[in-house]
């Protein structure tokens, strides 16, 4: 059993290296968008056309939400954990 939660916990570590490397990939050519504007290519442009329409089709609303759900959230971890 120790074999096994040991191999789930590299594989999780594993997947979370994906994921933050994927955002640095959407981050770079978010980049490059705004450096060399509609001149990027059709790759760049469909990526950031993509993550504009995710951005705008957000309400409002949960951005607050969201917002305030991980302010409450920071500030019970810093009570938890006093430095």
């Amino acid at each position: 059993m120790r074999k096994f939660m040991a191999n789930m916990a590299t594989a999780k570590q594993i997947l979370w290296e994906c994921v933050e490397l994927g955002f640095v990939a959407i981050l770079v050519i978010m980049l490059i968008y705004l450096i060399l504007g509609q001149g990027s290519g059709v790759f760049v442009t469909s990526v950031a056309d993509n993550v504009t329409k995710f951005a705008n089709g957000v309400p409002t609303q949960s951005l607050i939400g969201l917002a305030l759900v991980l302010g409450v959230i920071y500030l019970i971890m810093n009570r938890l954990n006093p430095r």
